[in-house]
């Protein structure tokens, strides 16, 4: 097979079959072969990236403005339960260890700065200390802080820090720059006891987008995220070494406390606590509703999630909406011409600070450039004829893109991005009959293995390909034997080492968590969740209407087949029409009752979430048949936290 990318091969080992079998794009090291089936792990071979290594410019900003480390000792919540150990990536020193591709090695080496930081002249972050970064503005009589990370614990942690630095300042407004966890979550340990008086704002739409991600599929996106981010694999050289956007998830209390105040256009400008702050709004970029905004008296610009220090994601495998790489170009080229001379420092919510002109707008061009290079070329290959999957296997960017740091695929990756700007615009179907209805992977797999001879023969042709520097092919067959035979220890344990050499052997830090959690799980099994995104402040933030589309997600359609019947909730003034039939829940609003509910239950929106949570009726007047709700409830499901990813389920 042709080569497809300089930084994608697996070779073989001195001595052993020369065969160059081109590895997946995101595969930026050699794998070294450790010897026929000892599956060890992958060996640092001589870099040939090309890429500038002698460049020190990143270590010089991540350090820029230290003041003080986060204390030693691990972050826990009430129970005891550690949320963060900030002495946990105490091991990313010196060079590439085997085991560890060298480009990710160095972004692990970046993240792993923790403490509390100067931007400049009123501004501070904390960084280090969960996911994302803490920015902290220094006002007339207060703070303003923005995105407060994801668990209250370590949110307050970083406060901590800063107040015993700065002085026990109130705060006195926080800002979300859009809607996902690690920007919101931690909010309760900024403001304790709510907003009060405090003005808290986001972009338009946040609440809507911040509720319904984490209920719908919220279950399985916690599933998977464990996977992206490697939250429950061990950290070490060989293991867990970031995620590349931040070290890894902190695993603390999540809430979320309303915005007081939405943006809701470019231009608008809002001053809190004596600051002036401009904003650009960014709908469909790294998140559906989010907002880049400039200090102009300060000359900071803050970028959210729109510019940072690596290849973002079109589509996350935790999954999500597919981002709109199109748009996503065209609002950075809108922010060189809004923040050209007017900042002297660029920061993000994730990574180091930018400073000086010319390497803010280097930056932002330059990813401006990766997003629209990657959306306008798999669109040419598209109208050619083109799948995702050819699209993203032969798709390069150009050198000059290529050696920017910050473009590097550290979180997301330009094979998965091409494939997400493939989804978004012509779907799922590659358009070949022969991929119309496929069957499902466990019987996929017994007609693969019954093809080729049995499980035993699978295991075999794998070790083979696995030899010839194959590992693609190899985890490939190991999987169809796995989900052939769930029994079938051996393959288990071949496909779990393969998966290890795969993992330490890729520069993207995601792709690592994924192959070394599938390895984690077919040898040690599933290791039970812990924590969830979905707290009493993300219920009490739905909607009565979403409660009920809560409900209808969780419906077990054809055991309620023949199910009829309809009930009035009565909240607030408002009455709720809810609908079973067909094996449908829906719902309508008035003000007037139903005539034809079977049960009408009236309540407040806590009694409501009480009944919902399993904990009784109690205070809930009901008029009519009261087994309705029951029955009701008798139809759905409980969702699984804990579902199979690389055994059948």
């Amino acid at each position: 097979m042709t080569p497809i990318n300089r930084r994608g091969f697996v070779t073989a080992a001195a001595g052993a079959a020369a065969a160059a079998v081109a590895l997946n794009p995101q595969t930026a090291q050699a794998l070294a072969q450790a010897g026929p089936g000892t599956g060890g792990p992958a060996e640092s071979a001589t870099d040939t990236s090309g890429l500038p290594y002698g460049d020190t410019s990143d270590f010089a900003d991540a350090d820029r403005g230290f003041i003080a480390a986060v204390p030693a000792g691990k972050i826990t919540d009430s129970t005891g339960r550690t949320v963060w150990d900030p002495g946990a990536y105490a091991f990313l020193t010196g060079t590439a260890p085997a085991g560890a591709d060298p480009s990710l090695w160095r972004q692990a080496k970046l993240l792993s700065r923790q403490g509390l930081y100067q931007v400049t002249d009123r501004i501070y972050q904390v960084r280090g200390l969960d996911l994302s970064n803490m920015t902290i503005v220094e006002g007339d009589t207060g703070i303003i802080v923005i995105d407060p990370l994801i668990s209250a614990e370590t949110a307050a942690a970083a406060l901590a820090l800063y107040r015993a630095n700065r002085g026990d300042r109130q705060v006195t407004a926080m800002i979300y720059t859009h809607p996902h966890i690690d920007h919101f979550g931690g909010c309760r340990g900024v403001l304790p006891g709510g907003a009060g008086s405090v003005p808290i704002l986001a972009p338009a739409g946040f609440m809507d987008h911040a509720v319904t991600e984490n209920i719908y599929v919220g279950t399985a996106m916690s599933r998977r995220a464990a996977y992206m981010y490697g939250a429950q694999l061990p950290t070490g050289a060989a293991a867990q070494i970031g995620c590349g956007l931040g070290l890894t998830v902190s695993l603390g209390t999540v809430g979320l406390i309303a915005p007081t105040q939405y943006i809701s256009a470019t231009g608008q400008e809002v001053t809190l606590d004596g600051v002036r702050i401009q904003f650009q709004m960014t709908p469909g970029t790294e998140c559906q509703e989010e907002m880049n905004f400039l200090f102009p008296d300060l000359k900071a610009v803050c970028m959210a999630e729109n510019a940072t220090h690596t290849m973002h994601n079109i589509i996350t495998l935790r999954g999500a909406e597919v981002r709109d790489a199109h748009a996503w170009a065209g609002y950075l080229t809108e922010s060189i011409g809004l923040y050209t001379g007017k900042a002297d420092v660029a920061f993000a919510s994730h990574h180091w600070p930018t400073w000086g002109n010319d390497s803010i707008v280097g930056l932002l061009t330059h990813q401006r450039d990766l997003y629209a290079y990657m959306h306008d070329q798999t669109v040419r290959l598209i109208n050619q004829g083109w799948t995702g999957t050819e699209i993203a296997e032969t798709l390069q960017l150009p050198p000059a893109l290529d050696r920017i740091w910050a473009n590097r695929g550290y979180y997301g990756s330009l094979n998965h991005n091409v494939k997400g700007i493939y989804q978004r615009y012509m779907g799922w179907f590659d358009g070949n009959p022969a991929h119309l209805w496929e069957h499902p992977p466990v019987e996929d797999a017994k007609r693969w293995v019954d093809c080729l001879g049995g499980n035993a023969a699978v295991r075999r042709r794998a070790g083979e390909y696995a030899r010839k520097g194959d590992l693609r092919f190899a985890v490939t067959l190991l999987n169809k034997a796995v989900f052939a035979d769930p029994s079938d220890t051996r393959a288990k344990t071949q496909l779990a080492e393969l998966y290890t050499r795969l993992g330490q052997a890729t520069e993207n830090a995601v792709w690592r968590n994924f192959y070394l959690a599938g390895a984690q799980e077919l040898t040690a099994g599933i290791r039970t969740a812990t924590g969830s995104t979905i707290g009493p402040d993300m219920y009490l933030s739905l909607t009565v209407g979403q409660l009920i589309d809560g409900i209808a997600v969780r419906l077990n359609g054809p055991r309620a087949w023949d199910a009829a019947l309809q009930i009035d909730w009565l909240v607030a003034g408002v009455f709720w029409h809810l609908r079973l039939a067909h094996g449908v829940l829906t719902w309508t609003t008035d003000t007037t009752a139903n005539p034809d509910a079977g049960l009408t239950m009236t309540m407040t929106k806590v009694q409501l979430l009480a009944l919902l949570a399993g904990k009784g009726s109690t205070g809930i007047t009901m008029t009519g048949d009261s087994t309705l709700i029951a029955r009701l409830f008798a139809l759905l499901d409980t969702p699984n936290q804990n579902f199979a990813i690389v055994t059948p389920d």
